[in-house]
């Protein structure tokens, strides 16, 4: 990921995108862009290369109603709906995410948003509507440099490797469903345990706390090690950068090359947060 900043110039108004990196590994806030605006279309292509250069991107002072969010969200893929998404809710793509006295925040571990599918997400634009006085901040992680800092004897292992990724793990409970109905639905699905970035070409590190089960033909001891020694790669403070969120800030994540941690040390402070989210394709590894 590049670590300078990216300029852009819209056609319309020809104001400069002003691209602020947070950390040398990952993260850039993008200042003076209003993404509810009529030609928030001729910023696009420099905010996905301001995406693809970062891995997360965050942008602050945003007043989306969720049409909004939605519509520019479609500017970069179509979007899914998440089960968790009530059925009756009038935008089924915003998946809410609130949290108070009543409800703990659960989000607090590494995890890439649903590996579960065939074809995971390529991103999530999260949209803070609520948010406690202190605390809250998400953290993310560079998947890639995790990779990087593999031994090349480690990293060539991986990359014969597959791994299995099962919805039930997190959202048997939280759903209130028997993980066999679950598997009715959304079937466990196999990914590479090393992904190659459709777009940058990047490997990238592809298993997960949350979703992920096992590794292919290891047995479940050595399974069990080998997850949790590329599980801790995301721990590395000098790969991860952190958001403090204010109301309207936005983040941008490329699901692909990063993980994230949602950090729940605000209970019982409220914390009301929406996500839409983009399709993406199927993983895979190109030696």
């Amino acid at each position: 990921m590049a670590t300078a900043a990216v300029e852009r110039s819209s056609e319309h108004d020809r104001a400069s995108l002003d691209v602020r990196p947070l950390t040398p590994a990952l993260g850039a806030e993008i200042h003076g862009v209003d993404l509810g605006a009529a030609d928030i279309a001729d910023a696009v292509p420099a905010i996905r290369q301001a995406l693809l250069d970062h891995g997360v991107i965050f942008f602050r002072d945003q007043t989306l109603s969720q049409e909004q969010h939605i519509a520019f969200a479609r500017h970069f893929g179509d979007l899914e709906v998440h089960p968790a998404t009530p059925k009756d809710q009038p935008n089924p793509e915003v998946l809410r995410i609130a949290h108070g006295p009543k409800s703990k925040g659960q989000e607090n571990n590494w995890h890439s948003d649903v590996t579960w599918r065939e074809k995971p997400s390529l991103g999530s634009i999260l949209l803070a509507r609520e948010v406690p006085e202190v605390g809250g901040d998400t953290c993310f992680a560079n998947m890639h440099l995790a990779y990087e800092r593999l031994s090349p004897q480690m990293q060539r292992f991986c990359e014969g490797l597959t791994a299995v990724h099962d919805i039930a793990r997190v959202f048997a409970r939280r759903l209130n469903e028997a993980p066999a109905d679950l598997h009715e639905r959304f079937p466990p699905k196999t990914h590479p345990v090393i992904r190659t970035h459709p777009e940058t070409g990047q490997r990238v590190i592809y298993v997960n706390t949350g979703f992920t089960s096992h590794i292919e033909g290891l047995s479940a001891k050595e399974s069990r090690w080998l997850l949790d020694h590329l599980y801790a790669t995301a721990m590395d403070v000098e790969i991860q950068c952190r958001f403090r969120w204010e109301p309207g800030s936005v983040a941008f994540w490329d699901n692909r090359v990063c993980q994230h941690l949602a950090v729940s040390d605000y209970f019982p402070q409220r914390r009301v947060m929406e996500r839409v989210t983009i399709a993406g394709d199927a993983p895979f590894f190109a030696p």
